[in-house]
């Protein structure tokens, strides 16, 4: 055997004796006298805190960073995505809560239109049929996921579309359950509310027919509204909202009043509204058939 690997062996034999010696006599003195026992361990704990405390930091920062990381490539896909559906010429307005400048519309009379709680929620009465009405603010599912938002904040979409399908067909489903369907199926856009294909996407995944009208007049509107069918309307700047804003056109009055269920407004569910402010007001895009959708069950 070699001189340096006799050594080496040598030193790790003697190494070895004193770690041993030294756990020893660590065991013998920690029974025989605990306060020298402490005094010798102190600076080793102190020393096996600090070198933990380290490690501990440095693991959270390694988390941070990948969180963080994770994070921009979302957003990053996101944007992509985003970018994408906007070339085919969908140009989103904001549709989070924006309360509207203009002068609220007095309410109804309550014979026209009231808002009455049941065993199953609250119902708008008016028009040809009542209406399950959810208010996205509500505390049941304001804070809510939609996406990576709110309900709350973003949520008039599967708000509006929630009241739609509960009254137009035999299924209840709340705004949670279409917040949920919508972000799994493409609807959802960030910090915008939603795709505007979510109408059409919703209406043939819950069992509605749909029909765009891109330049309805108001005439046509009371007549379809009249006879039972609601529409979902795409609203900008106005007596709505400030940004964009989806509500649910519901039934028509016999003096040709127009009533809506706002996912934002209890009080503007409960006016009736002039048919040509509704038009006037109705955003200028025409991409997925906005901006408004006739809505009628399946087997109408």
């Amino acid at each position: 055997m070699k001189r340096g690997s006799r050594l080496k062996k040598l030193l790790a034999v003697s190494v070895l004796a004193v770690v041993c010696i030294g756990t020893a006599e660590l065991a013998v003195c920690r029974v025989a006298d605990p306060a020298l026992y402490e005094r010798i361990m102190a600076p080793v704990r102190r020393t096996a805190s600090s070198a933990w405390a380290l490690a501990s930091a440095g693991a959270r920062t390694v988390y941070d960073a990948a969180s963080d990381g994770a994070s921009r490539a979302w957003d990053k896909a996101s944007s992509a995505v985003t970018g994408a559906l906007r070339k085919d010429g969908e140009e989103l307005e904001s549709q989070a809560v924006l309360e509207p400048d203009e002068e609220p519309v007095p309410l109804a009379d309550p014979a026209v239109t009231a808002l009455e709680q049941r065993e199953t929620g609250e119902v708008l009465t008016g028009g040809n049929r009542e209406v399950f009405y959810y208010n996205q603010a509500d505390e049941a599912w304001s804070d809510q996921p939609y996406g990576r938002d709110t309900l709350g904040r973003y949520g008039c979409g599967p708000t509006c579309l929630s009241m739609a399908v509960s009254s137009l067909t035999d299924r209840t489903v709340d705004p949670g359950e279409i917040a949920r369907w919508a972000a799994e199926n493409g609807h959802w856009a960030r910090r915008s509310g939603s795709y505007l294909s979510i109408v059409k996407g919703a209406a043939a995944a819950y069992g509605l027919e749909v029909e765009s009208l891109p330049d309805c007049d108001a005439e046509r509107l009371r007549l379809e509204l009249a006879a039972g069918k609601m529409a979902v309307a795409l609203m900008t700047k106005g007596h709505f909202t400030n940004g964009g804003h989806f509500i649910l056109l519901r039934g028509a009055t016999l003096d040709g009043g127009i009533l809506v269920a706002d996912p934002s407004s209890r009080e503007r569910s409960l006016a009736v509204w002039d048919p040509q402010v509704i038009l006037d007001e109705l955003s200028k895009s025409r991409s997925s058939g906005a901006p408004l959708w006739l809505l009628s069950p399946a087997d109408s």
